[in-house]
């Protein structure tokens, strides 16, 4: 009798599914490589158990996203993990997480980490202000957990930023019984260490499901992931009430006479930062052929 369920973990070829009563260790029927299609941890999948207890994955259902880095599928909440004491988040690598999750349908909260060390007040009012739901929590002294619990809740998310911000760390304060290892920032080069090795998906309480990810250096994400250049734009929320009011119809937003979106940077309705990175984005965007692109 086939079954069905989520994937929870991915790890050398085997996949491990959750039906709501026991997980399952599978491996993919050869149609999937054949068709070119990689299992993802948050897949809705069906699966036949097999008579040694292992199953055999027969069938991925219907995506409603996915990610190529962190290699997730079905996310409700990205919840971008940053810090503004070691190691300090560079607001680019929000705003460029941010841009591939809208592009994706999916919905982003800042979560600034490690706030008893430094508040971080102006990067979450960055942020703020641009509309997205954003927290200043401490995973040390709980500070903010339970808003970032009741944000979650009912959730598949995934907890993404760069290494050591504290991801694992804010899992480990949601959860009392979870002993997910935790890295110490590097006072040298003022990084954090990949203690996460692969992508896996957690039960919390109140029905959520939370992905813990392996976190990034520099913001390695593939350039593909990216929206086309025309529709950038979308991905930054503040720049929605200047949209159709520039005088250039096919304004880029960058440096043109009459853009409505500079005259809201210059007037500090939209900030600088969030301006910056939609360049750098927008160049990125502009020398991806559309050949070469993944789908979106």
């Amino acid at each position: 009798m086939m079954g069905e369920g989520i994937i929870r973990k991915a790890l050398s070829g085997f996949y491990y599914v959750d039906d709501g009563q026991s997980v399952t260790t599978c491996r993919a029927r050869g149609k999937h490589r054949h068709a070119k299609i990689t299992p993802l941890v948050g897949d809705r999948v069906r699966f036949t158990p097999l008579e040694d207890g292992s199953g055999a994955l027969d069938e991925i259902l219907p995506r409603k996203n996915e990610f190529y880095r962190p290699a997730v599928a079905n996310i409700d909440l990205l919840v971008v993990v940053a810090s503004q004491a070691a190691p300090v988040t560079d607001p680019f690598l929000i705003d460029r997480v941010a841009a591939i999750a809208a592009a994706r349908g999916c919905d982003t909260l800042v979560c600034v980490n490690k706030c008893d060390l430094e508040p971080g007040e102006d990067l979450a009012g960055i942020y703020g202000r641009a509309g997205f739901q954003t927290l200043q929590v401490s995973a040390r002294t709980g500070e903010g957990i339970e808003a970032l619990r009741q944000a979650i809740a009912g959730k598949v998310c995934a907890f993404t930023g760069n290494s050591g911000v504290g991801k694992s760390s804010l899992l480990n304060a949601l959860e009392a019984d979870f002993d997910l290892a935790t890295g110490e920032v590097s006072d040298k080069l003022g990084r954090g260490r990949h203690t996460t090795r692969h992508v896996e998906l957690f039960r919390l309480s109140r029905g959520t499901l939370a992905a813990d990810t392996p976190g990034f250096s520099s913001f390695d994400v593939d350039k593909l992931e990216l929206a086309r250049k025309e529709e950038l734009q979308y991905a930054f929320r503040e720049f929605a009430p200047c949209l159709g009011k520039c005088q250039f119809q096919d304004c880029a937003h960058v440096k043109e006479k009459g853009c409505a979106v500079l005259a809201a940077v210059r007037s500090g309705e939209i900030p600088a930062t969030r301006h910056q990175s939609y360049v750098r984005l927008y160049e990125q965007a502009k020398a991806i052929p559309d050949w070469q692109r993944k789908d979106m």
